[in-house]
């Protein structure tokens, strides 16, 4: 089943990443994708936020992996800078799953063959300099 949000702001994009992991109960791995800019990191945060992460959520584009506390560890990757066997040898891909933590994934299509079957698809489109098209399936 697929959702369909329209945000007008970053608030908006924040708001629908809690609503979204306000029921959240670990083990959750969600697939974050967009464009450059899109708002991957807002709805990073807005899913923080949900999770009572007191820590600023920033991207893990140059650190990969993010990792931070509160009712449940959110663990934030970016995945655009590694492939699938670097992943792995890194163990990386241990945490997907993880009954105490949710697991937010950019670039996940760099490493598709180490994911789990059940995931959660966001996919954030800009469609106005403030205007965003989230879909979550």
């Amino acid at each position: 089943m697929e959702k369909v949000f329209v945000s007008s702001s970053r608030e908006d994009t924040i708001k629908a990443a809690e609503n979204l992991a306000e029921k959240f109960v670990g083990g959750e791995v969600v697939l974050l994708s967009g464009e450059l800019g899109a708002g991957k990191t807002v709805f990073a945060k807005g899913v923080a936020k949900a999770l009572g992460v007191a820590q600023e959520v920033t991207s893990p584009t140059f650190a990969i992996h993010n990792s931070y506390e509160g009712r449940l560890t959110l663990n934030h990757f970016d995945f655009y800078r590694l492939d699938e066997t670097e992943a792995e040898v890194l163990g990386l891909d241990e945490f997907f799953g993880g009954k105490d933590c949710v697991c937010l994934i950019e670039w996940a299509e760099n490493i598709k063959g180490l994911l789990p079957d059940k995931v959660i698809r966001v996919n954030i489109e800009k469609t106005g300099e403030e205007k965003r098209k989230i879909k979550i399936k």
